[in-house]
């Protein structure tokens, strides 16, 4: 049986792809940082609830220790993110953004999928096939935001992209680092979630895809790369 912790999974993509492992016999944790939200979106998917908030270092360690008290993990999903927007639901551009604003974007996008894997990394490295997918985005790629026309070039924001610019880094190290390991980033696509106001023009089941399937790869699978549906994309 497969054990997979999915962040931020009581909604939008990570509650996708928490129904859809399960479907897929995965003994699926739900991570999510509200204990009512969490258990009720676990109990909804036949799932398990583990509260995690990946900007807290004490909740992140707590929840290492009740997943491995359980048996351990062998899927590690990084999904979890935010994006900083201003009262008016803008996205502040180069000229708007702050420090802070960049900083508590990267605590969750950046320092949470670190701290988070940093954590869970001495159970994953006991499975048989270790995996773990980091939810990235087309938005961090440099090749399309630097190409005139596209909507990422036309992005206004600062923050979000370059939060996961840097996790598509991580991702690459790592992969270096654990060549016993499946570690990969992957791009949704443009989702109608909570992160976006449900602008996006695709469901959570068509988002949620490229997730699941790179969270099924066996060991002779993919590492280190950057994908969506349709196959790699140009960093």
């Amino acid at each position: 049986m497969t054990t997979t912790l999915i962040t931020g999974a009581n909604k939008g993509l990570g509650h996708e792809t928490a129904r859809r492992l399960v479907e897929a016999g995965h003994t699926v944790y739900v991570g999510a940082r509200d204990p009512e939200r969490g258990r009720r979106a676990a109990a909804e998917l036949g799932a398990r609830f583990v509260q995690l908030d990946v900007t807290d270092d004490a909740s992140v360690e707590a929840a290492a220790k009740a997943v491995e008290a359980d048996g351990g993990l062998d899927v590690l999903v990084n999904n979890a993110g935010i994006e900083w927007r201003e009262p008016d639901g803008s996205v502040p551009g180069p000229g708007e953004l702050t420090a802070d604003a960049l900083r508590t974007v990267f605590d969750t996008n950046v320092f949470g999928v670190v701290r988070v894997t940093h954590a869970f990394l001495p159970l994953l490295r006991r499975s048989d096939a270790p995996v773990i997918v980091n939810v990235s985005s087309g938005l961090a790629s440099l090749a399309k935001t630097t190409t005139p026309g596209t909507p990422h070039a036309g992005y206004p924001g600062v923050a979000y992209p370059t939060s996961k610019t840097a996790v598509n880094m991580i991702t690459v190290k790592y992969a270096a680092a654990f060549p016993e390991m499946r570690i990969n980033a992957v791009e949704p696509g443009y989702t109608a979630t909570d992160l976006n106001q449900h602008a996006g023009h695709q469901t959570v089941e068509e988002g949620a895809e490229i997730i699941v399937r790179m969270a099924q790869i066996g060991p002779d699978g993919p590492t280190g790369t950057y994908t969506d549906a349709k196959g790699p994309l140009p960093w």
